[in-house]
């Protein structure tokens, strides 16, 4: 898996967001999904795949504690590109336990805790979702955390045997608000209400000028592991 992994990055070193989504969904057709948080960069993404034919899938995770905003834009999304958001859920009774054991805002109590809950209503819904799939694009920048400075646009995801793809990791937060432009891409509302990253309501809050746009994502935590899981070796 190394050598293939190596050999698609030399690939497509040269290649723009574009060219290297159209390269994936011609090599591996039927099996590249993305991963949809409705932020600026899948968007970008969302897009992308229209533009190159629809041929990749697109999913979003409802782990029942979305903003409003990001509710309307998922029709708002699907509506605009007529194409299908799959929405996959959490398992109810998994649920269910955890709030019965632990309460209904668990996560602020404990790292341990957050990830119990990450875990139940991300990860587990993800791996379902992935089911099949060869290719996961994901819109993850090396600018946007600490967390995330030392990935590659090809990757292995060990956890759930794909190729992880990062199509847009050397853009900055202005190229992607750039193409948001120039293309009328629809996006989260809450982004003009300084919202740059957004995730689940009670885990996300407004950021202050001059803040590092993932500081309103489980802000009372430390910053160097103030990841859900997904985007970290599992």
């Amino acid at each position: 898996m190394k050598q293939l992994i190596e050999s698609l990055r030399e690939q497509t070193a040269e290649m723009s967001a574009q060219e290297v989504l159209d390269f994936f969904t011609k090599l591996y057709p039927g099996k590249v999904a993305l991963s949809s948080s409705l932020s600026y960069e899948d968007q970008v993404l969302t897009h992308m795949i229209v533009k190159g034919g629809k041929k990749a899938r697109v999913f979003t995770l409802d782990t029942g504690r979305l903003f409003p905003e990001t509710y309307n834009l998922i029709d708002t999304t699907r509506m605009t590109y007529g194409i299908a958001i799959e929405v996959f859920f959490p398992d109810y009774k998994k649920v269910q336990e955890m709030v019965r054991l632990h309460g209904i805002n668990l996560f602020y109590e404990s790292v341990e805790l957050r990830h119990l809950c990450c875990d139940i209503r991300k990860i587990e819904p993800l791996k379902r979702a992935l089911e099949g799939m060869s290719v996961w694009v994901s819109g993850l920048r090396r600018s946007q955390s600490a967390t995330r400075v030392d990935m590659q646009m090809v990757e292995w995801d060990e956890a759930d045997s794909v190729i992880k793809l990062n199509p847009l990791i050397d853009w900055s937060e202005d190229d992607v608000k750039q193409y948001i432009k120039d293309y009328s891409v629809p996006y989260n509302k809450l982004h003009d209400q300084g919202y740059p990253s957004i995730g689940c309501q009670p885990c996300t809050r407004a950021i202050a000028p001059g803040e590092p746009i993932r500081a309103g994502r489980w802000w009372w935590e430390d910053p160097d592991h103030r990841e859900c899981g997904l985007h970290v070796k599992r």
